[in-house]
């Protein structure tokens, strides 16, 4: 479940992005030995250094005049590299066809790590080509798969 902090810098991050070639992927906020929001953007093509600046620099003036933050964060922009994380409907139906590693909670028949292509995923239910349908619940990451 997404953070109150995370919602709203979605919603910043939206309306900043608006009218943009950028799309928004993801925002994080999470505790690690300090905190750190992750922003994962893209664009066709694939974003560089120089949009990952422009992006910090815009989010983070309008970060300073929300006061949103209790104490000291790291603003990290960057992209959601190759193996992405599928969360997001438009994310789904934008790799159907595509290789994706599913990583489940819990093992079902033994098993706790897919890798298959994608057919499609609805509400109770993601569908890969050649396995029997995995519940969406027990489902604890979708990554599209990177052979190296």
């Amino acid at each position: 479940m997404p953070s109150k902090i995370e919602l709203r810098v979605e919603e910043l991050m939206n309306e900043m992005l608006t009218g943009t070639d950028f799309e928004l992927v993801d925002v994080e906020f999470v505790k690690e030995k300090d905190w750190y929001l992750r922003i994962f953007v893209d664009k066709v093509g694939g974003i560089d250094l120089d949009d990952c600046q422009l992006l910090s620099e815009k989010l983070g003036n309008l970060l300073d005049k929300e006061s949103m933050f209790e104490g000291p964060y790291f603003l990290e922009v960057s992209s959601p590299g190759l193996d992405r994380v599928l969360k997001k409907e438009r994310d789904f139906l934008r790799e159907v066809g595509k290789s994706v590693d599913v990583t489940l909670y819990a093992p079902i028949d033994g098993t706790k790590n897919f890798t298959g292509i994608l057919e499609r995923r609805d509400k109770n239910f993601l569908y890969l080509k050649d396995f029997a349908p995995i519940p969406c619940d027990k489902i604890a990451q979708v990554r599209l798969h990177v052979d190296f």
